[in-house]
């Protein structure tokens, strides 16, 4: 579903991004595990579009998005939900949900994303703001999803966000997962909340991938020591 090939992302001359390749299968949920400034987030940017790339390619569904501006790469079928969030905190739940419907010229909220967030629709007239961090996840997260997307992005879900709301997202994203029949990419580096929800794990140190393996018989102390400062 998507393809990273030898990826090579940096920041004017300071290269960030050494070299990435890997896959991402149809319905797979990976996850990208790393340190503070290993490249996460650098990495989930340059997918989006947000951050140039260097060099390499990035292929969506068959379809090479690697020279797409962001908004293309919307319309190619990647959703995108960023570190921090980065709702309208002056608009309403719904309003904000409704930005994400751009690309497919719908103009009401789907009932579908409302019935994975109850909450949302019970706060839909609430201005974002006033959400707690959680809702406010969920919110990003119903934003990137009314844009239909074949592969959702998600930069550093959890954090913040206090851990009975985590195993609960998890839940969420499995379930988006299974109904939606979309993949998924998470940046994270809480080890439980990638095991809790990923079918493989890959772990990047330094702009270059060291570990790639699948849940089922992972390494857990070898992964926690990449983690661990």
């Amino acid at each position: 579903m998507l393809h990273v090939d030898n990826l090579h992302v940096a920041y004017g001359q300071s290269e960030v991004i050494h070299g990435l390749d890997f896959t991402v299968g149809e319905n797979e949920i990976v996850a990208i595990m790393g340190r503070n400034g290993m490249g996460k987030t650098t990495l989930m940017k340059s997918l989006m579009g947000v951050v140039g790339t260097a060099s390499g390619a990035v292929t969506l569904n068959g379809t090479p998005v690697t020279d797409m501006k962001s908004h293309q790469r919307v319309a190619a079928g990647l959703g995108y939900v960023p570190q921090g969030r980065m709702i309208f905190t002056a608009m309403t739940v719904e309003e904000n949900i409704e930005t994400g419907l751009t690309v497919t010229g719908e103009r009401k909220v789907p009932n579908d994303v409302y019935e994975l967030f109850p909450v949302l629709l019970e706060m839909r007239k609430r201005r974002g703001g006033n959400l707690s961090g959680g809702q406010q996840q969920q919110l990003a997260i119903a934003r990137a999803l009314v844009s239909r997307p074949k592969v959702l992005l998600l930069d550093e879900p959890t954090e913040g966000i206090q851990p009975s709301i985590i195993k609960e997202m998890a839940r969420t994203l499995r379930r988006i997962r299974d109904e939606k029949g979309l993949s998924i990419i998470v940046s994270e580096q809480v080890l439980s909340f990638a095991l809790d929800i990923a079918d493989r794990v890959l772990v990047l140190e330094n702009g270059q991938l060291v570990h790639d393996s699948p849940r089922d018989g992972i390494d857990e102390a070898k992964v926690a020591k990449f983690l661990s400062v």
